[in-house]
């Protein structure tokens, strides 16, 4: 409860925030603001460690990692969906904003589920290992033209929702006079959009956390202190994103290796610690690796 509450009030701060500053955040602002999300986390670790001690505190960490790791692939495709659709970057705050709501909703739910369904049936286990595996694969062959903004659900929308062709400000929805009822704005087309590729990330990140953990509370705080920084995290890394052309191949490997894990948990358990050295390892060696190899000029 009070960690739900202290999540609602910075919430609360950063769409207030967003609203009152309806512009993109300058460098050193995400910067800083990214720092801030990060020394959070890192202090809550601490606090877990004093609390329920170094096994949900490690587990903590290497879950936040996970999902803060993968979560700078989804960056890449909310700077296509924004480039696609022209959103200007003092409305991209707001999108985010509120994007990143759902997204917590999203991922509660997909938490409860998942570990109800692992403790109620054992063998969903390796439902979620295979999962992984396949995202994994999948990742790896990612065709560099992927378009999430061009999806059943946004070619749906667009053709069942009332909507406007341009952006009204920063509003969702806006009164037609002419058809005298209430229409969505290309902004609300936008928001729709972001969620649904939430939808499809929290697909894979979420079961990779549970690789590491069943504790439904770690699993939780892990999702939502690394989910409330993206926001800072992508007008940060916003334009060094294209460097990190190789990242997907470290973050594919990431996701089959926890669905390994998963699939051998019966018969060897890899430790948390062996777990997290892993996926620092990797990351690091694609990072290097895309510093290494930049992309060629256009």
């Amino acid at each position: 409860m009070v960690f739900n509450s202290a999540v609602i009030g910075l919430l609360a701060l950063d769409v207030r925030i967003a609203q009152r500053n309806p512009r993109p955040m300058r460098p050193g602002e995400a910067i800083a603001w990214s720092g801030f999300w990060i020394g959070l986390a890192a202090v809550f670790a601490g606090f877990l460690y004093w609390w329920r001690g170094p096994t949900d505190s490690l587990d903590f960490v290497t879950g936040w990692v996970i999902e803060e790791s993968l979560s700078i692939d989804n960056l890449f495709v909310f700077l296509v969906i924004f480039h696609h659709f022209g959103v200007p970057g003092r409305l991209q705050r707001r999108v985010l904003s509120y994007g990143f709501l759902g997204a917590l909703l999203l991922r509660a739910i997909f938490i409860l589920a998942g570990i109800s369904l692992i403790r109620r049936f054992e063998w969903i286990t390796y439902v979620f290992g295979a999962l992984l595996v396949y995202s994994g694969i999948q990742l790896f062959r990612r065709p560099e033209g992927a378009q999430p903004q061009n999806s059943r659900l946004a070619r749906a929308a667009q053709r069942w929702l009332p909507m406007t062709a341009d952006f009204r400000g920063a509003r969702f929805f806006v009164f037609d006079r002419e058809q005298g009822r209430r229409t969505a704005t290309r902004l609300f087309l936008v928001l729709l959009v972001i969620e649904a590729s939430d939808v499809l990330f929290a697909v894979d990140s979420i079961p990779a956390v549970l690789a590491i953990t069943r504790n439904s509370f770690v699993v939780y705080t892990s999702n939502v202190l690394a989910v409330l920084g993206l926001r800072a995290l992508y007008f940060a890394l916003a334009g060094l994103l294209q460097s990190f052309r190789l990242l997907h191949y470290g973050l594919a490997a990431i996701l089959a290796f926890m669905g390994v894990k998963m699939l051998i948990s019966s018969r060897y358990v890899i430790s948390t610690p062996a777990a997290l050295a892993v996926i620092v390892a990797v990351l690091a060696a694609s990072i290097v690796a895309s510093a290494l190899n930049p992309a060629p000029p256009d």
